[in-house]
């Protein structure tokens, strides 16, 4: 049988989320951030990721994780 990823399954076996990003912001843009969120029904953090994402994307091309997660092994 022939197992294929797709990008969310692949992204949630080689992501390893424990890390940590603090960064200060004005309160009010904070606000107007969780509203907009909870308007696309997806946490902060979910956006949060999803911009680092694309923007890693933009800056490495469409196959930046195999180099970002290029010493990873995936057992299927």
């Amino acid at each position: 049988m022939l197992k294929v990823l797709t990008s969310s399954v692949y992204m949630k076996i080689l992501e390893n989320r424990t890390a940590r990003l603090t960064l200060l912001i004005d309160p009010d843009k904070k606000a107007t951030f969780e509203r907009l969120c909870a308007d696309e029904d997806v946490t902060p953090s979910q956006m949060v990721r999803k911009l680092i994402r694309d923007y890693i994307e933009q800056r490495m091309g469409p196959d930046w994780k195999e180099h970002v997660f290029k010493d990873r092994q995936v057992e299927l």
